[in-house]
């Protein structure tokens, strides 16, 4: 920094000084003014060019889970959807068994047999129509092989990364066609149909065993979505965010320094009079 001798009064030095002084103060309580402002330590890339960048990933990262973690709801919502006509149908399945093991009774009429047949048909009619119900978004679950939706699986997108998916499957047919294809007469209420609507029962359990699984999977998941997404945000904000307290201290110094610096540069430009004494 050049200083003045105070005798040469065309190029005011310590005027210059000064006034460079006052404009880096300025210059610089703009800064700190417009993070106050905005809430951000950085506001253009130019203010920290690699902070900006690596801000910016964790951003996007932290979008990406934000967006996954909607997608585990979504993938949660189906198995719900799956699991509740899951549930009913094995209902039904159950009572079946008890009309069966009732008609497996050497003291029934025909008339009380032909009557056990029809419930069960009925039985087995709103099996279809659970089936044909259950549907995500237009798109049946259960049917199965049988024409499903998801017999192939669908991917659901459950993290921030490629590859990070999680593939929901219905490839069983869970139908009246476990227990019989066509209706139930009163021939087949026999012991060994018994076993035929256990094996119904086993395979709706395992398909519920299935979804359960999944829905415990997607739990965790979430969960550890949630934290990832957190601890995410927190990395960008501490290089994204001011602090306002600190950037508010800054403020107050800055202000008392363009106080100062302001009447530093008014005595400066008065300085140069004082030469006028050598004329007297």
């Amino acid at each position: 920094m050049a200083f003045s001798q105070g005798t040469r009064i065309n190029t005011n030095i310590a005027a210059m000084n000064a006034y460079n002084a006052l404009n880096d103060i300025n210059r610089e309580l703009g800064v700190h003014q417009l993070r106050l402002a905005t809430g951000k330590k950085i506001n253009s890339v130019a203010d920290d060019p690699s902070g900006y960048t690596i801000a910016k990933k964790l951003q996007a990262r932290s979008r990406g889970l934000a967006q996954a973690i909607n997608n585990v709801g979504d993938a949660k919502n189906v198995l719900s959807i799956a699991e509740g006509g899951l549930q009913k149908i094995n209902d039904l399945l159950v009572s079946i068994k008890e009309q069966v093991t009732r008609a497996v009774n050497g003291g029934l009429s025909e008339d009380e047999l032909q009557a056990i047949a029809t419930q069960i048909n009925d039985y087995l009619a709103e099996v279809d129509d659970i089936v044909k119900q259950t549907k995500f978004n237009g798109m049946q679950l259960l049917r199965g092989a049988g024409g499903g939706d998801w017999v192939a699986g669908r991917d659901f997108q459950v993290g921030s990364d490629n590859g990070d998916t999680l593939t929901v499957k219905f490839d069983i047919t869970v139908d009246s066609t476990l227990v019989k294809s066509g209706a139930v007469a009163t021939s087949d209420l026999v012991t060994s149909f018994i076993t035929t609507v256990d094996n119904a029962i086993k395979t709706v359990t395992q398909q519920l065993q299935y979804v359960g699984s999944l829905i415990n999977r997607l739990d965790v998941k979430e969960a550890n979505l949630i934290v990832s997404m957190t601890n995410t945000d927190a990395a960008a904000s501490r290089i994204f965010d001011a602090d306002i307290a600190k950037e508010q201290v800054e403020v107050a110094k800055l202000m008392i320094l363009q106080q100062t610096a302001t009447a530093q540069l008014a005595q400066a430009n008065a300085a140069p009079q004082g030469v006028l004494a050598l004329f007297r």
